[in-house]
This record gives C-alpha cells, sequence and structure tokens, in this order.
C-alpha cells in the first residue's frame, strides 16, 4: 500500500522539511509515503484518491494502534493507496468531511499546518513500523 500526504501550501522551513524527508526516507520499505503540496483545497480535491483521510481537528482521535488497524483493514481490503489530506487554514468543509472514508485529528491541541504534517509524517512510519513488526512502537 502507498500512503500519501496532500496538504495546502508549502513547508518553507529547512528544518521540517529534512524531518519530514527522514520520516519518508525510513518509511520506505514499510509503508511508502509521499509529500503532494498544492496552492490551494481545489488543487488538493482535484488529486485525492479513492480513498482518503480527512485530518481535521474535529476528527476522531485515534492511537497509533488503531490508526494501524484502521490502515490495515484498507490494505488487506485491497486498497493500494491511501490519501491523507491536510487542508488550508480554515480546515475543511463539512462537505468534505462527509466525502472522506475517515476524519483524522491529529491532536485536541491546535499545530501550525506545518508541524502536523510531521506528526503526521512519524505517524505514518509509526504505523508502518507496527504493521511490519518492527520494535520502533512500544505498545
Amino acid at each position: 500500500m502507498r500512503l500519501r500526504i496532500l496538504a495546502v501550501g508549502k513547508l518553507k522551513d529547512r528544518a521540517l522539511e529534512g524531518l519530514v524527508a527522514d520520516y519518508q526516507k525510513r518509511s520506505r520499505s514499510f509503508l511508502p509515503i509521499e509529500l503532494l503540496e498544492f496552492r490551494d483545497i481545489e488543487g488538493l480535491r482535484a488529486k485525492l484518491g479513492d480513498a482518503w483521510v480527512a485530518c481535521d481537528e474535529r476528527g476522531r482521535q485515534d492511537s497509533t494502534l488503531e490508526l494501524a488497524d484502521y490502515i490495515r483493514s484498507l490494505r488487506d481490503g485491497g486498497v493500494r493507496q491511501l490519501d491523507f489530506a491536510i487542508g488550508d487554514a480554515h480546515g475543511f468543509s463539512d462537505a468534505d468531511r462527509s466525502a472522506a472514508d475517515r476524519v483524522l485529528g491529529l491532536s485536541r491541541l491546535t499545530f501550525p499546518h506545518r508541524v502536523a504534517r510531521l506528526i503526521l509524517a512519524e505517524q505514518l512510519y509509526r504505523v508502518g513500523t507496527v504493521l511490519a513488526g518492527h520494535p520502533y512502537h512500544h505498545a
């Protein structure tokens, strides 16, 4: 299964870019992660695949293991690509959230979008290690 993070805006922070790239590199052997950046929410919507998760503060607060179970079930059900969408400063509309296969809140805390990308990349790497039985996640 391939995972994609689709996000509105560019990181514009070399330190964060490096950290996200590190998790992308580390995830290659577990669950490859691709990052796509868009100028606006319309561009992001146009590139969403068939299965996608809206990252939104109103979403469910899954644990890492719950997220791993969700991704495992999709993978085992034949889903080949899963998109995780991070919207703009206004988030997603009600229609977007309804269209998503899942609405995921990364935290009850509020983060800048650029930090949300890093948190999501790390969690997707962590999920990959869980699914592979790697000891990175200490559950």
